[in-house]
């Protein structure tokens, strides 16, 4: 299996340093290099083009909601990973909404950093069980009025919106599959054609649109 080449980006050389440190013993991850804002970090991804980015939010020059945009934008094969010590909604939105695929806090543990690297390299998301749980305390699925699609989203089937709500409920497709009686296999596809008709990438880009949307609202 090929090797998970990563870019650590943190204004914080010390953090910089243990997550490099950590990370970079994991088997079958490399760490390709080290930016210390967006700006550099930008340079850095058009230069080396790494598999995963670990992006801090808060950062001079260039904040990582910004660069995360930009990366997002003009590499979208490449999965940005937020990490960070920062758990409002107000930065977990919109950093999740610039194209992060995954949010972490830097209090998880250096296990679960590794396996967050791997879930979003693997096309999955990864959220700290505090962002999850954010996100499913200040979540409130919602159907739009008179069955218009919202925010100019294509309008979902019955079973996608049951599968959305499910989604918004902070279940993993196991736990989908399980409600809904109906295969793992079946939720993935289900999702497959959610994120095709809103054309997002993951499962917490679903959650975002369907957020903007007014599918579900962030109170």
């Amino acid at each position: 299996m090929p090797e998970i080449r990563v870019l650590i980006v943190d204004d914080d050389p010390l953090v910089r340093a243990a997550l490099s440190h950590f990370v970079s013993r994991a088997a079958g991850i490399r760490v390709l290099g080290e930016a210390e804002n967006g700006i550099e970090a930008i340079a850095s991804v058009e230069q080396e083009r790494p598999d995963v980015v670990m992006m801090d939010v808060q950062m001079p020059v260039m904040n990582g909601i910004e660069a995360t945009a930009a990366i997002a934008g003009r590499w979208p094969d490449v999965r940005i990973l937020a990490v960070t010590t920062l758990a409002g909604r107000d930065t977990v939105l919109p950093m999740l909404s610039a194209g992060a695929s995954g949010y972490l806090l830097k209090d998880s543990s250096a296990e679960d950093i590794v396996t967050g690297i791997r879930e979003v390299h693997e096309g999955a998301s990864s959220l700290s069980p505090r962002i999850a749980s954010l996100l499913v305390k200040h979540v409130r699925a919602t159907e739009p009025a008179g069955g218009t699609p919202a925010g100019g989203l294509e309008p979902l089937t019955e079973r996608e919106t049951e599968v959305l709500h499910r989604l918004a409920d902070g279940m993993s497709n196991a736990e989908i599959a399980l409600a809904l009686i109906v295969s793992e296999g079946t939720v993935k596809a289900h999702l497959g054609h959610i994120m095709s008709k809103w054309q997002v990438r993951d499962r917490v880009q679903i959650l975002v649109a369907a957020a903007h949307a007014g599918l579900v609202t962030f109170r």
